[in-house]
């Protein structure tokens, strides 16, 4: 159970990464209106009828999993610049080349460089909250 606990603070910090830092900078795009939609969408998305951003937070918590395998055992600074450059690249790639086409949304250059900054965000936002709640990668076995 001792070796599951980080993984679980590592979901944690993910999900909560995503509702603050990507769904932040989110919301500050909305409001400069160079993204037409407002953050924190309570849409219901299916099969289960649960707010989208809640789904996306909690795909947030799925993405900071292989990222904080990949970084554990790396220094404090190559783990925030390796963090902001996860996020940027592989779940923007994934949402953009499979989710997008998938749910039939259109994709532009300009969505991968917002998609990359908010992705980005979010990948930083996982790397100080580990640091800030002590739980940063290099520290857990």
């Amino acid at each position: 159970m001792k070796a599951f606990l980080p993984w679980v603070k590592v979901f944690l910090m993910g999900y909560v990464a995503t509702l603050l830092a990507h769904q932040g900078l989110y919301a500050l795009l909305h409001a400069l209106a160079i993204v037409p939609n407002p953050a924190y969408n309570l849409a219901p998305v299916p099969p289960l009828g649960i707010p989208s951003v809640v789904s996306l937070a909690f795909f947030g918590g799925l993405w900071a999993l292989p990222m904080w395998a990949l970084l554990r055992t790396r220094s404090r600074q190559q783990q925030f610049i390796g963090a902001a450059l996860f996020g940027a690249v592989l779940p923007t790639v994934v949402a953009l080349l499979v989710v997008f086409p998938l749910k039939g949304l259109p994709v532009a250059p300009l969505t991968w460089v917002i998609g990359a900054l908010l992705n980005g965000a979010w990948g930083l936002g996982v790397a100080v909250l580990m640091w800030l709640f002590d739980t940063a990668p290099a520290e857990t076995p």
